[in-house]
């Protein structure tokens, strides 16, 4: 049956990358995390407002062959248990854990840092995450789970359309993988279990027990962080209670086999008029692994970014957040024909060129944008050092058009 949800209701949909802390490195470039982080400011939590769109097809292009990870390890390595049995709550976090990191994200333009989870696909640390746990990230440490050591990461690549990126940690080897199961066989009614970094607190993976509730679910998800949107379609639904920090965590079925990426979850939504537990949706994990190969193959796409991310240096938000593809802010970033700037980085390519608060950018590199995510999508394929043609109106309504070269910026 399909489900839709009432856009006029007061459902209310997060992301679930974990609560923001101060940064204790104190410059853009991220040189670490205090080992007390200060208490505010805060990074502002990843919160999206998703409605349900009813049931679709499974996204074009998911992986249904080989999978990175638990098929590939290498010699230095191992995989994570899968049983032929099904297995407890427990018994499945005991096999799953040593194949997880936690990710902490430093916004060196905030001094803020936020945290969520990851999937070792590799043993010489190549990492499955969520896209906007590391958007608009300056510095990742990320911790490993199966052996304690923390590294540095750097971004291989991502793809903010699908909310999938995938990360390198440097010099890590012998990492322990997950062993990765194939999500076309998921059905409704499953036994899953969510596990994560709740809460941005480190240490043992949370654990939470739940069952598949729907499946190929398509929602639209607006952050009301960086102000874009973005269709997720697909998606694995559940009901188990994952919390903000599970971003990029395993949703595990009952033989121990990851078969699904958790991304988004509810806060006490209303279905018709009705109040209903917290539903959570998880990306499919084929369409999650056929993404990586693609970044790790180096293949870029109108979608697909592969290495360092081109910096513009426009918010779009009342509270400045420069993150993201040339800086992408909040709610206030939709003009009637354009992306309204509410600041300009100092210094950054769009400053120097004369862009301004108010200004109304209406294309870049020919492409029309009238969004915050039209700004996003549209800076995908350059590069720091690539050069672009900015269109915009400054406050009386006169149009300009110059060329920018596009700076280093944040991680995505």
């Amino acid at each position: 049956m399909t489900q839709t949800y009432d856009p006029n209701e007061s459902e209310q949909w997060r992301y679930l990358a974990g609560p923001g802390f101060g940064g204790g490195a104190g410059n853009p470039g991220g040189a670490g995390l205090a080992s007390e982080p200060p208490p505010p400011p805060r990074r502002p939590s990843h919160k999206r407002r998703l409605i349900m769109t009813g049931a679709v097809a499974l996204a074009a292009g998911a992986a249904t062959g080989a999978l990175i990870g638990s098929q590939n390890p290498t010699a230095a390595g191992t995989a994570t248990a899968t049983s032929k049995t099904v297995l407890s709550a427990s018994q499945i976090a005991a096999r799953v854990d040593p194949g997880l990191v936690d990710v902490v994200s430093t916004d060196g333009l905030q001094q803020a840092t936020s945290a969520g989870t990851g999937i070792v696909l590799t043993s010489n640390g190549e990492v499955l995450t969520n896209n906007h746990v590391i958007q608009g990230a300056t510095s990742i440490k990320v911790t490993d789970i199966g052996n304690g050591r923390t590294y540095t990461a750097t971004v291989v690549g991502y793809d903010a359309s699908h909310d999938v990126a995938v990360l390198q940690l440097q010099n890590a080897s012998g990492l322990t993988t997950a062993s990765l199961g194939n999500s076309s066989s998921v059905q409704t009614g499953d036994s899953v279990v969510a596990l994560g970094n709740a809460g941005g607190t480190g240490g043992t993976p949370s654990v939470a027990a739940g069952r598949v509730t729907a499946l190929n679910q398509s929602i639209t998800a607006s952050d009301q962080a960086s102000g874009s949107s973005e269709q997720l379609t697909g998606l694995i639904q559940t009901n188990a209670d994952i919390q903000p920090g599970d971003s990029g965590g395993p949703l595990v079925n009952s033989y121990g086999q990851v078969i699904g990426m958790d991304t988004a979850a509810s806060s006490g939504f209303q279905f018709q008029g009705q109040a209903g537990q917290t539903q959570a949706f998880a990306i499919p994990i084929n369409e999650a692994t056929s993404i990586a190969q693609q970044i790790e193959a180096g293949t870029t796409s109108a979608t697909v970014h592969i290495g360092a991310t081109a910096f513009l240096g426009v918010g779009f938000s009342p509270q400045g957040s420069f993150g993201g593809q040339g800086g992408l802010g909040g709610q206030g970033g939709t003009g009637s024909s354009g992306a309204t700037i509410a600041e300009a980085v100092s210094g950054s390519p769009a400053a120097k060129a004369g862009l301004t608060a108010g200004d109304v950018i209406t294309s870049i590199g020919g492409q029309s944008v009238s969004s915050a995510t039209d700004v996003a999508h549209a800076l995908v394929k350059y590069h720091p050092g690539d050069s672009v043609s900015i269109t915009w109106l400054d406050q009386s309504g006169q149009s300009h058009t110059t060329t920018v070269t596009l700076a280093s910026g944040p991680a995505a």
